[in-house]
């Protein structure tokens, strides 16, 4: 298959759709397992929340929130750290993380770069306005989808130039960190020009809000919609999927795994020739 499943594992009392629901480390990896069980071959442990409006977490905080989870989850599938922070994420390499996933780009901690490039480990640099308190109070772009494409060029190329190796480089646009339901829509609509950037995207569309809106349905009651979003990124080149319900998404991507790879010519995963 051409798409991966990063599973979503929040140790958190205050994230926007499970909030508290895994806060029990030992409650967090038993939900790791059952995600990774159902097709996530990355799983994504997270200990402060980055909703709209959250507060920040202190690093003491974060730290006892996720490390036992990182370590009780090694081995179960590959463990990527959602954090911002150095010392979390020296920590959860050491008990067992190889990805590391920062909502801020190497921007809060730029330490952190040369610490992804010293372990060579993998990472997901993404795109938000400003911070998780004030990103979505009336963001404004020129053109999102430029505005975003220019951001995550100047992104890897300030990881690489600290060392990190482009292969080990993975991208996300930052669907609802700081965008419009209209900004959320046109990344999605014009996602083949993120990925012709050449690395791989991560979408990050599960239960969010700007599906609610649309659908008028409860954050429970986002899966349908947030298939929906999957499908149509992994059509525009999409290969990373960030989502809390893993396995009707793996089953969506395989469906369209299956399509797209007989499609003729017309998917933007189909190497034209004339």
């Amino acid at each position: 298959m051409s798409f991966q499943i990063m599973g979503v594992v929040n140790v958190t009392p205050d994230s926007f759709s499970d909030g508290g629901a895994f806060d029990d480390a030992a409650q967090a990896v038993d939900h790791g397992r059952r995600l990774a069980a159902e097709g996530a071959v990355i799983l994504d442990v997270g200990g402060e929340s980055t909703r709209p409006g959250a507060a920040p977490v202190p690093a003491e905080e974060e730290l006892e929130r996720v490390v036992g989870v990182v370590r009780g989850l090694a081995g179960t599938a590959r463990v990527s750290i959602d954090t911002m922070k150095l010392v979390v994420a020296e920590a959860a390499v050491d008990a067992g993380a190889s990805y590391v996933n920062d909502v801020t780009a190497f921007r809060h901690d730029p330490e952190l770069a040369a610490f992804v490039a010293d372990k060579d480990l993998d990472c997901c640099l993404m795109h938000m306005l400003g911070e998780p308190r004030t990103m979505q109070r009336d963001p404004r772009y020129t053109d999102v989808v430029s505005d975003v494409k220019a951001f995550l060029t100047e992104r890897m190329a300030a990881a690489t130039r600290a060392g990190v190796k482009e292969e080990r480089i993975q991208l996300d646009p930052g669907i609802g960190f700081g965008k419009t339901i209209e900004h959320n829509l046109e990344l999605l609509r014009r996602l083949q020009e993120l990925a012709d950037l050449g690395r791989p995207l991560v979408i990050g569309t599960s239960r969010k809000s700007f599906l609610g809106k649309i659908t008028g349905r409860d954050v429970t009651e986002r899966v349908p919609a947030t298939i929906a979003t999957c499908v149509m990124a992994y059509e525009r080149g999409a290969s990373v999927f960030r989502v809390h319900d893993v396995a009707a998404v793996a089953d969506a991507l395989k469906v369209a795994d299956a399509t797209v790879a007989g499609w003729p010519m017309t998917s933007p995963r189909t190497t034209t020739t004339t």
